[in-house]
């Protein structure tokens, strides 16, 4: 732990407390409730391809006489986008330490609804034949550097101008926002199906420019990270951020990439295949899914939040134990419960797999992500670990529908739990960033800042490590 005698007590906790207040910036919640609002509509646009792709896109875009090659195709070009999301992590990152984490949460938004815009307008296989799919994996791509992008600067946004001792909340809400966008998009998918034909899939795309522009309007409102603004007026800010972080963190990339493809890859074969093996199964229809799905975004909204929060009473790796640990266990009873076809059993399923499993895990992510990286390179270390699994993530469910084609509904369960055990080993092998002495320290730290000043005395207030280490090097002895 470090320790550090600090002569004038008041002058170096007036510095600190200036551009990183322990209780958080004044703006804190404005910021958290703006991340949170723009990551819902990112999400919005890059799940509702997902959920596009699982129930029409395979007949829109690629020949109807081949029911399963169709899906595969589908599969594949969703697939497309989460491949390229590396890369937008890399350039998002590299920017958010170079210029600014506000800069690329506007770009990113703005940069995602033009091309969810533009799929709602795209031919379909039956106009343009072949230019379908060609025209349809391009925008995936800009899709998918958009979204890549998005995730670092909304985090980091919002950790750096939240309380010490609650990021785990305020990131929380942050992450909440994908729940809410998987709502929204599944909500608009299900109310378009009336509309039959082509509309059923076109209209929520389209929808997405009213949100485009209210989350634009509200980023730009937003205030530049406490942090970056430090780092910026010390001279701090690091030249190339992303080849520090490989030099320097290495191994925390990989434990993220590892801790996040649990989650990412998770949700691929739990809800993103699961809704295309419960429509071709007949065991359910599609407006069955669709609500049993929102029911779990619905509760995740909440629960997302809740599971934020408990990782700063408990610390972030129990938390992460637990929810990787119930994936293990979930894998075959997940398809046994569905495969009776009850509609409040495919309920549960999906509030189980999303609002449990999920979400515990991505509720922990945003504050242990940021916490493992030094916040000069903290953009692109985060990002760059959370985009990559994307790339495997991302053609989990092509490789389920395989499984499925040789094993049967055995393959992907086994793959699902296959995903929890990995992000158990990487958990347990990661460091904990907010154990119980990095809580003590920083509670003792709020009550010296609180403390009132006795003449004479000069205090030494306790600096916490890890993430805090930071502040503690800038201090001035």
């Amino acid at each position: 732990m470090t320790e550090r005698h600090v002569p004038d007590r008041d002058s170096h906790l007036e510095e600190v407390a200036e551009w990183h207040p322990i209780d958080g910036t004044p703006t804190k919640k404005k910021v958290a409730v703006g991340c949170s609002i723009g990551a819902t509509i990112e999400t919005y646009d890059f799940i509702g391809f997902g959920t596009a792709a699982a129930l029409y896109f395979n007949d829109a875009f690629f020949p109807a006489n081949d029911p399963l090659s169709g899906t595969l195709l589908s599969f594949a070009t969703l697939g497309v986008g989460f491949a390229v999301r590396p890369l937008g992590g890399i350039i998002g990152g590299y920017l958010g330490d170079r210029i600014g984490r506000k800069p690329v949460l506007v770009g990113s938004l703005l940069l995602m609804g033009i091309a969810t815009v533009l799929i709602g307008l795209l031919p379909t296989y039956q106009q343009v034949g072949v230019w379908a799919p060609i025209l349809l994996v391009a925008v995936r791509v800009v899709q998918g550097l958009a979204f890549g992008a998005e995730w670092g600067g909304a985090i980091l946004m919002c950790f750096e101008h939240a309380p010490w001792r609650k990021k785990g909340l305020y990131t929380g809400i942050t992450q909440a926002g994908f729940p809410v966008g998987l709502l929204l998009a599944n909500l608009a998918f299900l109310v378009s199906v009336p509309l039959g034909g082509s509309w059923a899939w076109r209209v929520p795309f389209l929808l997405s420019a009213v949100l485009i522009v209210v989350g634009i309007l509200i980023r730009l409102k937003l205030e530049e990270s406490p942090e970056f603004e430090e780092l910026k007026e010390e001279g701090e800010i690091s030249k190339n951020p992303l080849l520090e972080v490989l030099r320097d963190d290495w191994r925390n990339v990989l434990r993220a990439f590892c801790l996040r493809i649990a989650e990412t890859a998770g949700y691929a074969v739990a809800v993103t295949f699961m809704l295309s093996y419960l429509v071709t199964e007949d065991l359910a229809e599609r407006a069955t899914t669709l609500t049993a799905l929102m029911v779990a975004a619905g509760i995740g909204i909440f629960a997302t939040v809740f599971w934020g929060a408990l990782t700063d009473r408990i610390g972030r790796r129990p938390v992460y134990l637990l929810g990787t640990a119930l994936m293990v266990l979930w894998g075959i009873p997940l398809f046994l419960v569905v495969n009776g076809g009850v509609g409040t059993a495919i309920v549960l399923a999906f509030v189980v797999s999303y609002a449990v499993c999920q979400n515990s895990l991505a509720g922990v992510q945003g504050a242990w992500f940021p916490e493992l990286f030094a916040a000069k390179t903290r953009t692109t270390g985060a990002s760059l670990s959370y985009q990559l699994s994307a790339v495997v993530s991302g053609f989990t469910p092509l490789v389920a529908t395989a499984l499925y084609a040789g094993f049967g509904w055995v393959g992907p369960a086994v793959l699902f739990s296959g995903y929890g055990l990995l992000g158990l080993v990487a958990a347990l092998t990661t460091p904990e960033t907010w154990g119980r002495t990095e809580r003590e320290e920083v509670a003792a730290l709020q009550r010296d800042f609180a403390a009132p000043t006795t003449p004479g005395m000069t205090p030494e207030p306790r600096v916490a490590s890890g993430q805090r280490q930071l502040i503690a090097d800038s201090a001035t002895d």
